[in-house]
């Protein structure tokens, strides 16, 4: 069998999946079984004016479905970008969203779908303690999530990443289990023109999602399991997708590792998101090129912890030893070869952000997960690390 034929299929796990190249055409087959006659397909300006969205559009229209654009997303999500998206589905009368993009179109997607139906404020439905229980389901809308890039795995979670523009800019998870998209679909066919930086940046994120799954203290063996075949899939194509755009077959197995990231981080993150969330929100870093600056800082930090654990990793991937510093080692090679800055000092971050940052990355929700305590002052201390490239 042809290999990338091979690489195709039907899941029902988290979410109802569609993967394989060419599977876009099955959009408004999709929306259909969701019960979406006239979708908002929510992406970003630059996907916006690219053949891609034009072409969903079109397809959508040809089969006699309604569908609009809404591009009015930052990369860093706002609130004002989701109440935007809400006003811009009730003025068309749109039934459901087509989210579509990387991370950042998804979450947004999913949050405009969420709040159509509430009377609330979004922050009301903030994943903390209970709040989610507030949300009236009835009034929420179906999803499609596309996912263009290969690394939030925004398509099969139930949350989304929203910067609060109020006082500090904290970005903060909106969350309820109804947020997971209906349908997704994977195709790698999308991702062809993604840059070379940005494969790199997306798919260290998938990495950073499946590395803090398998680190977290918390009993999920499920999860436990996806995160390592996660691993095992960014080791094997994220080298191969970056060095060549056009390689559908490891642009194919970085889609999957997205996803399984995603569904992996139900046991929780870390460090890696907490220092980079704060960076996100405040100074508009990438947050998959931040995660992945931070990774060996973070490692190091948690080695007391998880040095058993990235053993296993270390013979799960094949590497020269069963060891943590096997891990740390692979983590660096990897980066260098494609192309990830070693500090944060390199993407903008600079000695003076850390004291202001580290309360913030504290109550991160990422936080309460990592396998180490964390708290303000060591938090500062890894900012200033992973500035200066204290390894």
């Amino acid at each position: 069998m042809d290999e990338l034929a091979s690489l195709a299929g039907n899941w029902g796990y988290p979410t109802s999946i569609r993967f394989g190249a060419g599977r876009i055409r099955e959009l408004p087959e999709t929306c259909r079984e969701l019960g979406i006659g006239r979708p908002l397909l929510v992406t970003d300006p630059g996907l916006a004016a690219l053949p891609m969205v034009a072409d969903a559009v079109a397809a959508c229209e040809e089969a006699g479905l309604g569908c609009a654009v809404f591009s009015d997303v930052r990369g860093n999500p706002v609130e004002a970008n989701v109440l935007d998206g809400v006003a811009a589905l009730r003025a068309g009368d749109h039934d459901g969203v087509i989210a579509f993009g990387g991370g950042s179109a998804l979450d947004a997607g999913k949050a405009v779908a969420l709040m159509v139906g509430q009377a609330r404020p979004m922050w009301d439905f903030e994943d903390r303690e209970d709040w989610w229980t507030r949300v009236d389901e009835a009034g929420m809308v179906p999803v499609v999530a596309v996912p263009t890039t290969s690394g939030t795995g925004s398509e099969t979670g139930r949350a989304s990443a929203i910067t609060d523009t109020r006082g500090d800019h904290v970005k903060r998870i909106i969350f309820h289990p109804a947020m997971m998209p209906g349908r997704a679909i994977l195709d790698p066919e999308l991702t062809v023109g993604l840059p070379a930086p940005l494969t790199a940046a997306v798919g260290m994120d998938a990495l950073s999602h499946c590395l803090e799954a398998f680190s977290s203290p918390v009993f999920h063996p499920l999860a436990q399991g996806i995160a390592l075949e996660g691993m095992r899939l960014v080791r094997e194509a994220l080298p191969d997708a970056v060095a060549d755009g056009a390689d559908l077959a490891a642009r194919a197995r970085m889609q999957v590792a997205a996803s399984m990231g995603s569904t992996a981080f139900q046991k929780g993150l870390g460090a890696m998101h907490s220092l980079s969330h704060p960076c996100g929100s405040v100074l508009d870093t990438h947050h998959g090129l931040t995660n992945a600056v931070v990774m060996p800082y973070v490692l190091d930090f948690n080695r007391p912890a998880i040095e058993d654990r990235m053993a296993a990793v270390a013979r799960y991937l094949d590497l020269p030893s069963p060891s943590f510093a096997a891990v740390l080692d692979w983590v660096l090679a990897l980066r260098e070869r494609i192309g990830i800055p070693h500090t944060l000092k390199d993407i903008g971050v600079d000695e003076s952000d850390a004291r202001r940052l580290a309360p913030m990355a504290a109550e991160d929700p990422s936080s309460p997960t990592n396998p180490v305590p964390l708290d303000a002052a060591n938090l500062e201390a890894l900012y200033l690390r992973a500035i200066n490239g204290a390894l």
